[in-house]
């Protein structure tokens, strides 16, 4: 199928058909994507040659034209599947991912005594197992792998990682050399907005806003189903927003500024602090939650809180259809998604008031990403599979 620039775009809008409103008979692509119905047949032979698409059996059990359903290639025995890893601080995820962005299994690798100036070597090491492990003879597109901090998704570049300590580290390049894959490397608040767009609500592909709230914060935005990078990929920056009424003290030697308040260091800082853990870990800290520890939940509850009135100053300053809030303890439980809410309702005075043509009310359009805690391998997988419903000629 490779070819001119609008073959590429016609078989693209075809396999974003049958994303959308797959599986779905050939007559039925035409009117969604707006192609004749001799280009959507030209197209769809390319894609079920290619791997991408799948014929199923037909109302009658049988396969036929043109009332034979098609949809994505998930197949267990010949659907492609993407390796995705997301390098957090203290731990990396991988995961293996179909086309329609659904986790097929997961894994955890803490960092624990590891080196960050070879955690990429350890990481490819510990990778190739677990590929290894899950390997169905399914074929496997590439990696996409996603972190915080500063990078250069051209370049496959990591400009900047405080935590880590990384300057201008080409990560792709280094990985793709240890694991002989295709790989490619994005910051994981886009990557998050860009699997939104892709797999999530419908409304995120008009307008969304991304807060990613780890160990590093940071955001992204989308317009038109297209992800913001800024000059240099450098958009989303938002470790120094202020949050009103915050008074922690930031290294920058400001005070109330986002990371240093709500970040999960802080967190996890802070429940060793009150002795309501033994270890700075938010995952320990929302666990005690669950278990019924009230100082536990007065924590996470603040937290919230703080999210919340940051998510109030996004939601007024690009008043998106979607606000998509990654943060582990919302991610889990909704009473921390409705404090999250409420905090964003009270500090977001200036925000729009529903209208006919907007009838959410702005708190309401705080969401979680549709993966659940799913999320990091669903968005890293989506670093690769992105382009490549942009362009599936890149893999015929």
């Amino acid at each position: 199928m490779a070819g001119d620039g609008r073959a590429s775009a016609n078989a693209a809008a075809v396999l974003r058909a049958v994303l959308e409103h797959g599986p779905v008979a050939r007559s039925g692509i035409p009117p969604v994507c707006g192609l004749s119905p001799a280009a959507v047949s030209r197209q769809t032979t390319g894609l079920l040659r290619s791997g991408l698409l799948r014929e199923l059996p037909g109302p009658g059990g049988g396969l036929g034209r043109p009332l034979v359903p098609l949809d994505l290639n998930t197949g267990a025995v010949s659907g492609p599947v993407t390796a995705a890893l997301h390098i957090g601080v203290p731990a990396s995820t991988f995961g293996l991912v179909d086309l329609r962005g659904q986790v097929l299994a997961r894994r955890s690798l803490p960092h624990h005594g590891l080196d960050p100036a070879t955690l990429p070597q350890a990481i490819a090491r510990r990778l190739r197992t677990f590929l290894a492990e899950y390997d169905t003879g399914r074929p496997l597109l590439g990696l996409g792998a996603a972190l915080g901090g500063w990078v250069r998704p051209d370049e496959g570049t990591v400009v900047r990682h405080e935590a880590l300590g990384w300057r201008d580290r080409p990560l792709a390049a280094e990985l793709s050399d240890a694991l002989g894959l295709p790989v490619r490397l994005d910051n994981h608040a886009r990557a998050v907005a860009g699997a939104e767009i892709l797999f999530g609500h419908p409304d995120a592909r008009r307008s969304l806003v991304h807060l990613f709230v780890g160990n590093v914060v940071d955001a992204a935005f989308g317009i038109e189903g297209t992800v913001h990078q800024g000059p240099g990929a450098a958009a989303g920056d938002i470790a120094h927003l202020p949050v009103p009424g915050s008074r922690t003290p930031c290294p920058c030697g400001r005070t109330g500024c986002l990371q240093a308040t709500a970040s999960d260091t802080a967190l996890g800082a802070e429940a060793v602090r009150r002795g309501i853990v033994p270890e700075p870990s938010v995952s320990l800290l929302v666990d005690a939650a669950a278990t019924g520890d009230p100082r536990a939940d007065r924590l996470l509850r603040e937290r919230a809180r703080d999210v919340g009135r940051a998510a109030a100053l996004l939601l007024d300053v690009f008043n998106p259809a979607v606000l998509v809030i990654a943060e582990l303890s919302s991610l889990l439980h909704e009473g921390y998604l409705d404090e999250i809410r409420e905090a964003a309702a009270a500090a977001g005075a200036a925000t729009p008031e529903p209208t006919p043509t907007t009838p959410t009310p702005p708190a309401r359009r705080i969401v979680t990403p549709h993966a659940g805690p799913a999320v990091l391998p669903c968005a890293a997988a989506t670093v690769l599979l992105g382009p490549l419903f942009r362009d599936p000629a890149r893999l015929t």
